[in-house]
This record gives C-alpha cells, structure tokens and sequence, in this order.
C-alpha cells in the first residue's frame, strides 16, 4: 500500500560524453528523464538540443525496404558490435537499394501476370464464337466494342429495337452476365457508347490484331510460363542476398533501434558551452549499480536527492503491492495514480472490492464459473479484467455458500450445514423478512465504517502533505470526522440501543463545533499554515459561498452513506431474479425445466456481473476515493528499448 521510493539524478558532464551517457542510461532501462530546468534556477545562458533524431529516417528505410521484399528482422544483442554512424547509414543505403531493386522487378513481373491473367480470362469468353475477328477489326466506319453487360440490362436491349444501330451480339454467359460485341457507325458512337453505359455496359480491350483468339488464348500462356520463371529468378536472387546479409543486417537494425530508443534522452538535454545537464529519475534501490556504470565514464559528475526531497517536481511513482492487491492497480490507474506523497490506495481497493462483490454477487455455482471465466479471459485474452474476476468469483462463492445458494438453489448445502455445523436451516436466508431489513441496515453500517475509514486515511494524507486546511479542517479530515463519527454513533445510541447520548453538550462539542471548523476551514487552513494573508478579501462573500457548501457538505454525508444501500440491494435482486428464472423453470416442466434453469443462470450470472462490477467500481470512486484520494501523480516510464516493436 505504498509507492517505491525514488531518486533523482542530475548528470553535468562534458558534451563529447553525452552520447555514452545516453546509451548507458538506456540500456539500463531504470532511467526516466526529466526537464532539467525544473530543477535549477538561473538557467538563461541553457540551451535545449534541437535536433533531428539521426537514427529514425534510416531505421525507417531499412524497416520499410526489407518488409517490402516480404523479409523480417530479427534484435540481437550488439554489446560487442561496434560500428560508425556513418557505416550505418552507408550500410542502409547498400541493403535498400538492393531490396527495393528486387521489389520493384517483382512488382512489375506481378503487373504483368495480372494484366496477362485478366486477357486470357477475358479472351476465354469469346473461344468457340462465330465472329471472324480478322474481318472486324478490318471495318473502317465500324466501331467495335467488346465487354459484358448484366443480364437485366441484356434484357433491357428488346426495348431499344427502335433504333437500328443498337445490336448486341452475346458470345457467352454466366448467370449474372452477357459476353459479346456491340457496333456503332462513326459518327454515332457517342450516342450508341451513352446507352450501353447506362446499361451498366463494362468494356474488355481485347488487344487488336487478334484474328484467331484459340491462337492468341496460347500465346497469352507461354508468357505467363515465361513470366512466372522470371518471378522465380528473381527469388531465388533474393534468397541468396538475404541468406548472405541476413545477420548483419539484423544486427544493424538492432544498433539503429537501440540509437534511435536512446536518442529520445537527448529532448531532455540542455547544453551551456561545452556542458550538458541530464536529469532524470531511477529506483531508490537500484542507486548502486546505476551509479556504477556511471562512475565508468569520464568527465562526468552527478548527484543523487530523495524522492521525498524533491516533492514539488512531482517524483514518478511506481506502485509497490502484494501479488493478491496488484491486479487492482488496474483500477487505480483509470482513476490516477498517487502522487509520490500520497497514499496507494490498491489495497484498499482489493479488499473492499473483492469483499462487496462476492456480497452483492454471493452464489457459489455462479462464483466458481466466474472464476474460471476470469482465468480464460486473462490467459487467452490477456484482460486485466479477468484477473480481477478470479478472486471476485472466489469471495462470490463463499458468501454463496453463507447464503446457501448454488445456481439459485437454495437448499442445496442443508445436507452440510446439518452434518458439519449441526444446523437445521443456511445461516443467512437472503429472503426472509427478517434477514431482508437486516441486510440493509448492515450495508449502511458498513458503508458509515466505510466512510470513516477513507476519513482517516484522508487525514494522514493530508498531514503528510502538510494540507492542513484538508486534514484538519476539512468535510473529510479530523473536523468530519468528529462531526460525521459522533453523528452516526448518537443516532445508533438513540435509536437502536435506546442510548440517550445526544445532549446539549454532545451536540455542541461534537456536532456544532467541527461544523463551524469545517465552515471556516480555508482561513483557519491558511492561518496553521502560517499565511499572513489567512482572513477572506471579503467575510460576506465568503459566508454566503461556504453557508452552501457547509450544506452540500452535509448532504454529501447523507448521500455517500445511503449510497452503500445498493450492497444490499443487490443481494435481493439476485435472490429474486433466480426466484424468477425457477418459477419459470417449473411452469415449464419437463426436459424444458432444465433448459430454463440453464440459459436463466447464464443470463443472470452474465447480467449480474456486469452491473455489480460497475456499481462496486462506482463505489470505489464516488464514495471512497471522492474523500482521500487526489490521484494526480504521474507513471514511472524509463527509457527502454522494445525489442518487439
């Protein structure tokens, strides 16, 4: 339930350095940079290094020319491979215009085989017809038009017998489609070429000079054979450059991945004649061996401050938590993380989350499936989901055995309770008019300790933030708490243990007084701070905004707590949607009754999932963070290099 402790690093060295410093930086993928600026004052005479990645135009090329030839790279660990940036770009040039050669003859040939392709499909329409070919290309006031028109339009044509230049001829046809010439007399072929458009007419360029398409239809054949051996050369070159280059190439890539992952450092770099400063971030407990690898490179100095020390330049925070809480820093970080000085709030959240869940959910046969459910999803799926759902279905499945419920039968562990506990009925019948109302006020009890709980942990928050105008005097630090404390327990004195504790003196001290405390908590805040400025421009003003928001306030407390009724609720919503789903079932009888009973489970476990997933989750946020939790901090994200990307 805490962040890892962090140190900040400032790096002054020579400029002839900073490119050691940057790779050792990178590869020991600890290291997140900072702006340098933020840490020194009078920084006027700094200068930022603006300039152009080296690296990310040649890694780019090479990426792309070896993806475009269909090949693939391969990271490899370049410690001992040593090599210039100008042999690397040297080398990228040589292996590009290599690829993009090969390529680009592929791409051509595979032009070819299309266009060859598409002929012989398209001449294959017309083997076998009657036409002389030799004489209608010979025609001199004649165009001639070949291609295929839709079978509708086909019959479309008997309508423009009128005009005596419309004739098609078919050749061959399918199902959907005509195949055939139509002619047009010079001089009206734009009339005759706008009605077949209309009739969705698709145009064929059989190549001119064919007289005898069986003679040509061979041709066509010999050179897609000639084609498609000319595509196997050009292969099998490629095959033998890359079985030749294929390692150092691999490797070269690594190098220029590497360079271009470890030049981001550089944006953070500024430079004042021959100096650069670098500052960044690292894990307190990994100081040693990062401070190792730099006290290896000369001409370089650093120095080393807590975490806690550099508070308002917002330390990253990496979360630290046991196996069972960290699959609930999933939800914590679609809320925010915690500021560096502020309380992880994971482990909170997997308690009560798991533990309101397996309430509202509470059914053993649905909670084991649930389970197993969120084990698929994350070992199939990798969803941070359903690593959630696996302890979730766990705590379902015991509150279901409490309950006594299995897929909605409700009698089904009296056998149990009987011989190992020695009871004759569930110890909690979710339905009874007894345990019903006593579900409730247990849920708005739990949700009052709930609330106190979050308070406190506000406060302790707030103080070590050094907020005390939050922790001291604030709806949620020790002023609310008083105030919200006393106000619960002299209810319950009163009207549940007929407890007479609200006197006069018990409502001023504990009652009147922190609300008066929580009205004034922005002056009073400022003036434990030592503010010298702690009393409003204008006290009229001031009352009047805070008389309301003394009120919300107020209604605030009302709301959260009767909020956690939906715990409860929820209990009985799933008690009477099984209930619904086993009147069904036995209305229907039979093989039918089985049938019910199955698709009704899977609706209502499917169903119910999704909406007590979110209203606990809702909970968590509203209720529970809205009083403790800023979540304003930022991710630990040092510079690493990704070899899969």
């Amino acid at each position: 339930m805490s962040v890892r402790p962090m140190k900040a690093v400032g790096i002054i060295g020579l400029s002839s350095e900073l490119d050691k410093v940057m790779r050792y930086c990178g590869e020991s993928e600890i290291f997140h940079p900072d702006d340098a600026m933020n840490f020194y004052e009078n920084t006027g005479k700094f200068v930022p290094i603006n300039e152009r990645n080296p690296y990310q135009d040649p890694l780019a090329e090479l990426i792309s020319s070896v993806q475009s030839a269909g090949l693939a790279l391969e990271f490899r660990k370049t410690k001992k491979f040593t090599v210039s940036d100008s042999g690397i770009k040297k080398y990228v040039k040589f292996v590009s215009s290599k690829l993009d050669r090969f390529t680009t003859e592929t791409l051509k040939i595979n032009a070819e085989l299309d266009e060859c392709r598409k002929n012989q499909e398209e001449l294959n329409h017309f083997i076998g017809s009657n036409l002389d070919m030799e004489k209608l290309f010979a025609c001199k006031f004649i165009n001639v038009n070949f291609g295929r028109i839709p079978k509708e339009s086909y019959d479309r044509l008997t309508e423009l017998n009128s005009n005596p230049y419309i004739i098609f001829f078919p050749c061959t046809n399918d199902q959907t489609h005509y195949w055939g010439v139509y002619f047009s007399p010079l001089g009206s072929e734009d009339e005759i070429d706008r009605i077949f458009a209309s009739l969705y007419f698709e145009r064929m360029n059989l190549p001119k000079g064919v007289t005898n398409p069986e003679k040509y239809l061979e041709k066509l054949k010999a050179k897609e054979i000639a084609l498609r051996q000319q595509l196997t050369k050009i292969q099998q070159q490629l095959d033998i450059f890359w079985t030749a280059e294929s390692e150092k190439c691999s490797m070269y890539y690594s190098r220029l991945k590497e360079m271009n992952t470890y030049y981001t450092i550089k944006k953070y770099v500024y430079c004042y004649h021959k100096n650069f400063i670098l500052v960044g971030w690292i894990p307190a407990d990994q100081e040693k061996q990062f401070t190792q690898g730099l006290d290896k490179i000369n001409g370089i100095e650093y120095t080393l401050s807590d975490g806690k020390d550099e508070i308002k330049h917002s330390p990253p925070v990496i979360l630290k938590n046991p196996r069972f809480a960290k699959r609930y820093e999933y939800y914590v970080k679609m809320f925010g993380l915690p500021s560096y000085n502020e309380i992880d709030p994971t482990m909170l959240v997997a308690i009560t989350y798991t533990i309101f869940f397996g309430i509202m959910f509470g059914d053993f046969g649905q909670g084991i499936v649930l389970s197993i459910v969120g084990y698929l999803m994350w070992k199939l799926k990798k969803m941070d989901i359903g690593k959630i759902l696996i302890p979730c279905g766990i705590s379902s499945a015991i509150f279901g055995f409490i309950y006594g419920s299995c897929f909605g039968f409700e009698e089904a562990f009296n056998p149990i309770y009987k011989a190992v506990f020695g009871l004759d009925e569930k110890p909690v019948d979710v339905m009874a008019p007894a345990t019903s109302n006593l579900i409730v006020y247990a849920s708005v009890g739990v949700g009052a300790v709930i609330i106190m709980i979050v308070m406190l942990l506000n406060i302790y928050s707030s103080l070590k933030r050094r907020d005390y105008e939050s922790g001291i005097f604030g709806p949620n630090g020790i002023a609310g708490f008083v105030f919200y404390t006393s106000l619960v327990v002299g209810l319950v004195c009163q009207m549940v243990l007929g407890i007479q504790l609200m006197n006069i003196v018990y409502v001023i001290g504990l009652i009147i007084i922190p609300l008066i405390l929580i009205f004034l908590r922005e002056p009073l805040g400022r003036l434990v701070s030592g503010n010298k400025n702690w009393q409003p421009q204008k006290w009229g003003e001031y009352c009047v905004q805070n008389f309301f928001e003394l009120f919300e306030t107020c209604l605030s407390y009302v709301t959260n707590t009767m909020s956690f009724l939906r715990i409860g609720a929820y209990v009985l919503v799933h008690a009477g949607m099984m209930l619904v789903v086993f009147t069904l079932a036995n209305m229907s009888g039979g093989f039918m009754y089985y049938i019910v009973v199955l698709l009704g489970n899977a609706i209502v476990m499917a169903l119910e999932a999704l909406l007590v997933a979110i209203q606990v989750l809702r909970l968590e946020y509203y209720e529970l963070f809205s009083r403790f939790y800023v979540g304003q901090g930022r991710a630990f994200e040092p510079v690493r290099l990704e070899e899969n990307q």
